[in-house]
Formats: C-alpha cells, sequence, structure tokens
C-alpha cells in the first residue's frame, strides 16, 4: 500500500520519560483562546442588543413584522457564531472541572446565552397587546426556532477539561513514551501507530500527527482507538518481559562468577 502523506501539526514534540503534569495550554493556544473569547463576547453583546431592538419594535404601531424576523435572524446568526467560537476557544484553554459551577457555566456558556438572547423576545411577543393572534403564531414560531438552534448549536455535548486533556495524554505517554498522536480529516479517534488499519486505507489521502491537545483542538477528537491502545500495551509488556530476562541473566552470571 501506498505510503501516506504525513503532515505534522504544532511543530516537534520531545520525547517524555515521565506521565505529564497537569495539562497546561501553550502561550500559543491561550493567546487564541483569549482573541475568540473576546470576538465571541462582541457578537453575543450585538445578538442581545438585536433583540432589545426587536423587542422595542413590538410597541410601535403598526408592528413591522419584516424587520422584527430580520432581527431575529442576525440575532440567531451573532449566537450561533459566538457558540462555534466560545467551544473552539474552551478546546484551546480548556477549563477544570474541580469547580463544578464554574466548569458548567463556562462549558455551556452558549446555551445559557442563547436563552437570554431569545425567551425575553418570545415572552413580550406572546404577551403584547399590538400583536393579533396570527402575528403572535409567526414571531413567536419564529423565535422560538431560533432558540432552539441557538440552544442546540451552544451545547457543549462532549466538554474538554483540563483533567480530560491530563489524563488522556497521560495514557498515550505511558503506552508510547511520547504525546504523539495520529488522526485523519474525517477521523473520530486518535492513534497510536500511523499504520494503524483504521486510518492506513485507499481512502486515507493525508494522516496528522501532533499532540493530544492538537487532536482535540483542531478535531475534537478525545477517543483512542483501542486496537492502537491494546497493541502498545502488548508490546510495553513485552519489552518489560525482556528487560526483567536480561536483569534476570546478569544476576545469574554475577552469582556464577
Amino acid at each position: 500500500m501506498e505510503k501516506k502523506k504525513i503532515t505534522k501539526v504544532g511543530g516537534d514534540i520531545p520525547p517524555s520519560t515521565q506521565v505529564t503534569s497537569t495539562f497546561v495550554p501553550t502561550a500559543e493556544s491561550k493567546g487564541k483562546a483569549t482573541r475568540f473569547r473576546v470576538i465571541t463576547a462582541i457578537l453575543w453583546l450585538l445578538a442581545i442588543g438585536a433583540q432589545i431592538v426587536a423587542i422595542s419594535m413590538l410597541f410601535k404601531q403598526p408592528v413591522n413584522m419584516t424587520w422584527i424576523i430580520i432581527l431575529i435572524v442576525i440575532d440567531l446568526a451573532l449566537a450561533v457564531t459566538g457558540s462555534i467560537l466560545w467551544k473552539k476557544s474552551n478546546r484551546l484553554d480548556p477549563p477544570s472541572e474541580k469547580n463544578k459551577l464554574m466548569f458548567f457555566m463556562q462549558s455551556q456558556l452558549g446555551l445559557v446565552v442563547a436563552i437570554i438572547a431569545f425567551l425575553p423576545l418570545i415572552i413580550f411577543i406572546l404577551t403584547n397587546k399590538n400583536l393579533d393572534a396570527k402575528q403572535k403564531g409567526i414571531l413567536g414560531g419564529i423565535a422560538g426556532v431560533a432558540l432552539i438552534i441557538a440552544g442546540i448549536t451552544g451545547v457543549d455535548f462532549n466538554p474538554p477539561s483540563v483533567e480530560q486533556y491530563t489524563e488522556q495524554t497521560a495514557r498515550v505517554e505511558e503506552l508510547t513514551g511520547n504525546n504523539l498522536v495520529y488522526w485523519t480529516k474525517s477521523g473520530t479517534k486518535y492513534h497510536l501507530y500511523d499504520n494503524c488499519h483504521s486510518i492506513n486505507k485507499d481512502a486515507t489521502t493525508e494522516i496528522f500527527e501532533g499532540s493530544v491537545a492538537k487532536a482535540r483542538e483542531l478535531k475534537n477528537i478525545s477517543e483512542l482507538c483501542k486496537f492502537c491502545e491494546n497493541k502498545a500495551a502488548k508490546e510495553q509488556g513485552v519489552n518489560s518481559t525482556n528487560e526483567l530476562k536480561e536483569v534476570e541473566d546478569v544476576l545469574e552470571n554475577t552469582n556464577q562468577q
């Protein structure tokens, strides 16, 4: 089989001789995360601003349905874009699980903002006396769908954490001695071997090589290939057995002397 192109991501990774300490993002990753969070804050503030303008228009006669719908769409686009960037920032600089409330808030802030950005508008639409039943149904339905879309986009179903990154990196280093894994563009797992049958196949055109954190940052991959894990564990067991045998041979030769 033709050898696949391997692209290094994140520069060279030095070998490790011990289990990794608590995960700490690189300065570059923290910088990117900060930029994403600042942009996200601006987008979310604009989304809430669009909602406020839409609410204010509900009290002007005649109610301009078209502009309110446009503002709902703008609100949705800003909220969704902000949520996507927020989740990316968390993969670059993950929160810690030590404080459960803070971890939940940072991981699921997109959901919280979605509720803030749409629920008040829905309440004002349904209770507004300037709208008839048909108008309430149209605007309330559109705003409700927007809330659902923004809410689902805002939820992180697999939130990263410092503890998770630490545990996953430690496992890879324990098995291979390096924080080095492989993955593909469409893959859902990272691998310890670039020749693993799961990625080294005809459909694969390029294999990426980098740290566990890079695999999570770029592709949100959080699962180690079981085949690679078992293979590495067996090889490690063989190596340990050979090393033990060598020590026993040395001791035996010493006693004979």
